[in-house]
């Protein structure tokens, strides 16, 4: 496989979706991509432990992960270690109200060639 192929070879990407089906999905398509999957978990707590034990290079954020939970604090943490990250969601509103509107998005559903472009553009915006 091509480096065109797999743009995301070598890539650590944390995956937090509390979604079963959505979050199996994504994970195949970034192993097809060629990344390591960190994940996916279901919660914020779950999430930041990950990014403790094994630091990401990019994220893929559900907005609302389940339990009552936003990502926000987890956005929080990503970006105070400077790792890109996106937010995956179905509601828009939650994002727009926010500090975070300006974050890169993926409106849910998505495909896997949109996942994929949208978190190799933001690696490359954050090593320019």
């Amino acid at each position: 496989m091509s480096r065109a192929d797999a743009p995301l070879t070598g890539r650590r990407v944390l995956v937090v979706e509390d979604e079963y089906l959505i979050a199996s999905e994504v994970k195949r398509w970034l192993l097809a991509a060629g990344s390591e999957v960190l994940g996916p978990v279901p919660s914020v707590d779950k999430a930041l432990d990950l990014i403790e034990a094994r630091r990401p290079d990019v994220a893929v954020l559900d907005v609302n992960p389940g339990a009552g939970d936003d990502a926000y604090p987890l956005a929080d943490r990503l970006g105070a270690l400077g790792v890109p990250y996106l937010f995956a969601t179905g509601d828009v509103r939650l994002a727009d109200t926010s500090i975070y509107r300006d974050r890169p998005r993926l409106e849910k559903p998505f495909l896997a060639r949109e996942l994929v472009r949208a978190l190799t553009a933001i690696l490359a915006e954050s090593r320019a």
